[in-house]
């Protein structure tokens, strides 16, 4: 029988016990696992007839890779938790599980309803750089679907090529989930997620019979439970566990996974959430903020630096971070929600968040959308990286996005100032810096605007020259949403009497290269020593099959210490 350790022991030499977020566990010989002692197979015991999903009814995930673990999670549904029973997980080399590389045991106490059952295992340490893995999960003789993650390279590495799928904005009572089957298919190495992973309202929509949600206490979300409630309704979507179990994902969260369109109001030291039904009440606000936090940090396999005592949600949770993938790639994921200002010229809907003429404060130096922390953690990364290629997971539209009045004393006006476009001395600072250091290969990677968008980063949108060094620092890849009202969905909803195509968007923002705003989907990224490439695929969202429509819209590549976009679309 394996020997036994107390969990202090444990977390103490695998140097765990300062994240507080990772399920404490026991690992077990033989193999490359912590502990040499030879384990008593009868814990890693099922029976293979089970249905998975009577005890892991959401499945499994992996998430934010190193080059020695990755994240595993999962979740035993509350109706077969035991509170003498432990639960058990293996890794191997191969899907038959004959080349175990690491195995197993949490104690019932460490996956209770105080999180939630739900499991987060964090393997960092324990398994090999560049190489793909299998792993289950063992409870009530039931074994969960196998998952399937990946290693970051090696630091050392020189990786030849790379593959990202690139996902935003499930809203899940407007459309369903195929585009997630296909991207499962895709041979890419990680998978990106950009935000809104969950929405925090439900809707009156039943056009989606397989996809309706009753949110505890009634819509916007107003509590843990409530959180929880959307995010285990999320994760029971079939092509969602499918992408799941397939590929490693690196996720950050935009603003539905707490309110629409927040941001911190620093003169109250409180969120801001201007449309939910708690937004005259700070200490409210702050407390769901908080309980957003906690949700988010129990369901994403996402290993952030959390304080489980701190009060304050600026101490609480921070989840921006980097992940190296050799000397070919640096991926800086950051928050654009935790710690921005207020938006510049107010919280109206029209006439402030959107469709607005502008203010001084958009250009106020006070006015951030990372803060300055952060803004300097990216700004010294970026500075600093020894990869060819520099990405930024960047939740909102980076670009200038505008209808220009010439000759009008007025000024132009901004369609989102919920984007860059009302942190414009912070852009202009970021890219600055970027250009004044010689940094070349920067490419954001984008998503919350429901579209698909490429163009160029621009330190001065007023120079219309995209060919200018001096001006251009890099590129946008924006990604659609998976089911999202588009542009096209809501323009119809308004009445709106025709379409806004990309020749109109591009006619008023010659720095963009492709928009559409009429479909569903995801996409690739592609990265070699040579270049980056964004291929977008449409998927039909109205149809809960994998058999949907789907289609390669837009095929682009930008070369390296170039930054050109040259359309390869066939």
């Amino acid at each position: 029988m394996a020997r036994k350790i107390t969990r202090r022991e444990f977390i103490r030499s695998a140097g765990l016990g300062a994240l507080g977020l990772v399920t404490p566990y026991v690992l077990l010989g033989p193999g490359g696992s912590r502990f040499a002692d030879p384990p008593d197979q009868a814990h890693f015991a099922f029976d293979p007839n089970l249905p998975p999903e009577d005890v892991f009814g959401v499945s499994v995930a992996s998430g934010d890779p190193t080059a020695a673990g990755v994240i595993l999670w999962t979740r035993v549904n509350d109706d077969q938790w035991q509170p003498d029973t432990n639960l058990a997980f293996q890794v191997a080399a191969d899907t038959g599980f004959t080349q175990i590389v690491a195995q197993g045991l949490v104690a019932s106490a460490d996956f209770d309803a105080n999180s939630d059952y739900v499991v987060k295992l964090d393997l960092d340490g324990s398994l090999g750089a560049g190489s793909v893995y299998y792993y289950r999960f063992i409870y009530a003789n039931t074994s969960s679907r196998i998952g399937r993650c990946r290693t970051l390279p090696a630091s050392d590495s020189s990786p030849t090529n790379l593959k990202f799928g690139l996902l935003t904005c499930q809203h899940y009572t407007n459309g369903y989930y195929p585009a997630l089957h296909y991207l499962a298919q895709e041979d890419v190495d990680f998978v990106i997620h950009v935000g809104d992973f969950i929405y925090e309202s439900g809707s009156t929509n039943q056009a989606y019979p397989n996809h309706v949600l009753q949110i505890p206490g009634g819509s916007p979300a107003t509590g843990l439970e409530a959180y929880r409630y959307l995010y285990r309704t999320y994760h029971s979507d079939h092509f969602l566990q499918e992408v799941m179990e397939r590929h490693t994902f690196i996720i950050i969260w935009d603003d539905h996974e707490f309110a629409n369109d927040s941001y911190w109001d620093y003169e109250l030291d409180a969120p801001g959430a201007p449309d939910h039904p708690f937004v005259a009440d700070p200490n409210a606000l702050t407390q769901l903020k908080l309980e957003s936090q906690r949700a988010w940090a129990e369901y994403m396999p996402a290993r952030p630096q959390i304080d489980p005592n701190a009060t304050h949600p600026h101490d609480y949770l921070t989840i921006y971070r980097r992940f190296q993938f050799g000397d070919l790639v640096d991926l800086f994921m950051t928050d654009e929600r935790t710690y921005r200002s207020p938006h510049p010229c107010g919280e109206t809907t029209i006439g402030g968040r959107y469709v607005n003429l502008g203010c001084p404060m958009q250009s106020d130096p006070s006015q951030s959308m990372l803060g300055p922390t952060q803004r300097d953690w990216l700004v010294d990364g970026l500075l600093n990286s020894p990869a060819i290629w520099k990405l930024w997971g960047n939740e909102v539209l980076q670009m200038e996005l505008i209808i220009p009045r010439p000759n009008n004393p007025n000024g132009d006006i901004y369609l989102n100032l919920d984007a860059w476009d009302g942190y414009e001395y912070e852009r202009q600072s970021v890219l600055t810096q970027v250009r004044d250091a010689g940094i070349k290969n920067l490419v954001t990677l984008t998503g919350d605007l429901h579209a698909y968008m490429a163009g160029y980063l621009k330190i001065d949108y007023a120079n219309h020259d995209n060919n200018d060094p001096n001006n251009v620092v890099g590129v946008e890849f924006m990604t659609p949403a998976v089911t999202s009202s588009n542009v096209g969905e809501v323009l119809a909803d308004l009445g709106f009497p025709f379409e806004i195509g990309e020749g109109l968007v591009r006619l008023l923002n010659p720095h963009v290269r492709f928009f559409d705003g009429y479909h569903w989907g995801y996409a690739v990224i592609e990265v070699t020593p040579a270049y980056c490439e964004y291929r977008t695929y449409s998927v039909d969202k109205t149809v809960d099959s994998p058999d949907a429509a789907r289609a390669l819209l837009k095929r682009l590549r930008v070369f390296r210490d170039h930054t050109r976009i040259f359309d390869l679309t066939p």
